[in-house]
């Protein structure tokens, strides 16, 4: 049976769309039941105190709950794995930090690639990291510690939130720039280490901001200098650590990934509202009062970001001979 030719293009006409309308379709459903978010740190450090504040903006963007689960563990590598290992379905998503570009080269073997397997879908805040001691430690300026450090080798603890953190590699820049001997204690995340910290088990730590200012506000912490090239507002009158040590500079970064292979439509969506939490005031207020710096990106700018991040670091984990526990 032969077939019009005006019947025939309109039905290869119709192939075509129906892929297209059901993506469409697919986009306007999303989401229809709780996503989650996989942190690599446990609760109350830095990192949990924006993702739950972004978490709580999602939320009620997308009209559905988001759970935050906390994966600690092999320097955030096992809350990547469980990512990587998710259906790329839009309901499992990461919570990208540091680590994840510094870990590329610290580990010889990964079962995973991150800049393959990871969907890059929005940047979340930039950070300073601040490095602080405990009240014990008499320095209060950045010469002071390194005069009182070069005096005691290898006897003070340098605590971080886990071996190829930024919290770790801006301890072993610091190390690698001035030729002190510290000793590096690892922890499974910020709270704990910051725990430590304040009990004086260790004496000083590159943490981030968010996690330890009110430490700092107290005086259970004090603050030295921030790691950022130039002042931070949340600690205006802290000098930068490059006024003292020049060319040093480190930070620390957020964003979101999910499962590669996940639908653009439904990255665009997030990256969407991710964005307008960035740009709302009052999650603004929030963040800076966590000591932190929104960082819109599109996903294409959030994942060179990542890319570039890995380069640089790399530099940092090879120089210092970082190798994980």
């Amino acid at each position: 049976m032969k077939i019009a030719r005006r019947q025939f293009l309109h039905l290869a006409g119709a192939a075509v769309v129906a892929p297209a309308l059901s993506r469409l379709a697919q986009a306007q459903t999303y989401p229809t039941r709780p996503l989650r978010l996989v942190v690599g740190f446990p609760p109350g450090g830095g990192t949990d105190i924006v993702a739950r504040i972004m978490g709580r903006w999602l939320s009620e963007r997308l009209g559905q709950p988001l759970i935050i689960e906390n994966k600690p563990g092999a320097g955030t590598n096992i809350a990547v794995q469980a990512v990587v290992n998710s259906p790329p379905d839009g309901y499992t998503l990461l919570f990208v930090t540091t680590s994840s570009a510094t870990n590329a080269t610290l580990y010889d073997t990964l079962p995973f690639v991150f800049l393959r397997d990871i969907a890059p879908v929005a940047g979340l805040v930039r950070l300073p990291l601040v490095m602080q001691v405990n009240p014990s430690v008499p320095a209060k300026t950045v010469a002071e510690f390194i005069a009182h450090a070069t005096a005691n080798p290898g006897k003070i603890n340098m605590a971080s939130t886990g071996v190829g953190t930024s919290v770790h590699l801006a301890g072993e820049l610091f190390k690698v720039m001035t030729g002190i001997n510290m000793v590096h204690v690892p922890y499974r995340g910020g709270a704990p280490a910051l725990t430590d910290m304040i009990s004086g088990q260790v004496q000083v730590m590159f943490a981030d901001l968010p996690s330890s200012l009110a430490h700092i506000q107290s005086g259970a912490l004090r603050a030295l200098a921030v790691t950022t090239a130039t002042r931070s507002g949340s600690l205006p009158h802290v000098p930068t650590v490059g006024e003292t040590l020049a060319g040093y500079e480190a930070s620390s970064w957020y964003g979101i990934g999910a499962p590669m292979g996940t639908p653009p439509e439904t990255i665009e969506l997030l990256n969407r509202e991710i964005n307008a939490g960035l740009a709302n005031p009052g999650i603004k207020v929030k963040l800076a009062e966590a000591g932190t710096t929104p960082m819109p990106f599109t996903p294409a700018e959030f994942g060179a970001h990542v890319a570039a991040e890995t380069e640089k670091w790399a530099k940092v984990v090879k120089f210092a001979g970082a190798k994980p526990d």
